[in-house]
């Protein structure tokens, strides 16, 4: 028996945008003003006003409000700039709400964006248990399942190389399977899965799905359309940073084009 395991309510995040009030400058102009203003100060303290930026407030996400129950294979959809990403960091605690509150129940393994916990300098073998550790997972549960994670990246020959000389797929692999295999209630993954091969991104959700199958929850952004249908039984459309549409998925062999054109979901 499901329970709600996620419970999100009128979630905001607002970001402070500046903007300069100049234009693009060279660097003879920037010396030339920055003379010119040590003079006002020195010569003419009274009228002396230095220029300021202008601040915009920018609303990430705004009045965000869904439930997700345990087991739940959920998809965020949404155009580049919708909200997205702030929504996975939040939940992930990576970042603070503005507004708002949000109830997990559970242990959160999160892949939001390429290299995240690792160190440069170190190398794969010792970046899986610093990133372990970093997810939540003691040293013993790290060496148990330290050949079944490698295993899965297939990093086997670059194992004691520095990560700083891995490829960006490399990095992907080594970390997806660090935080699948830490067994948790809820699995976060971002679009990063966009820069591993064809083969590695059937075999991750592969393994999302099993996760899954196991009763445990998944969050998965993408815009990759067949993989959202694939995987996901969930859907939320975000649109300028609030829920435009949440459902249950609606298979049917349109369902790439209702996504680009309004979203249809069995709600």
């Amino acid at each position: 028996m499901s329970y709600p395991i996620i419970r999100v309510e009128n979630l905001s995040k607002k970001y402070t945008v500046s903007h300069q009030q100049e234009g693009y400058t060279t660097f003879r102009d920037a010396m030339t003003n920055g003379a010119r203003s040590l003079g006002q100060v020195l010569f003419n303290r009274q009228n002396y006003k230095p220029r300021s930026a202008s601040n915009e407030d920018f609303w990430a996400l705004k009045d965000v409000n869904f439930e997700i129950q345990q087991g739940d294979r959920v998809g965020i959809i949404g155009r580049n700039g919708a909200g997205k990403s702030t929504l996975l960091k939040i939940l992930s605690r990576i970042t603070e709400p503005t507004h708002g509150s949000i109830r997990i129940k559970g242990r959160v393994a999160s892949l939001l964006e390429v290299g995240t916990g690792f160190h440069p300098e170190l190398t794969g073998r010792e970046n899986v248990y610093l990133n372990g550790a970093i997810l939540g997972m003691s040293k013993a549960e790290i060496k148990r399942k330290f050949d079944e994670i490698v295993a899965f990246a297939e990093v086997e020959r670059f194992l004691d190389t520095p990560v700083k000389r891995y490829s960006s797929g490399m990095y992907v692999r080594l970390a997806f399977a660090v935080a699948a295999h830490m067994e948790p209630e809820i699995l976060i993954v971002d679009e990063v899965l966009a820069v591993g091969d064809v083969q590695f991104q059937k075999k991750c959700l592969g393994k999302m799905g099993q996760v899954a199958s196991e009763g445990r929850t998944v969050f998965f952004v993408s815009h990759h359309m067949g993989a959202i249908s694939t995987l996901c039984d969930k859907v939320i459309y975000l649109k300028g940073g609030q829920v435009e549409a949440s459902g249950k998925l609606k298979r049917s062999s349109n369902f790439i084009f209702q996504m680009f054109f309004r979203i249809k979901f069995k709600i």
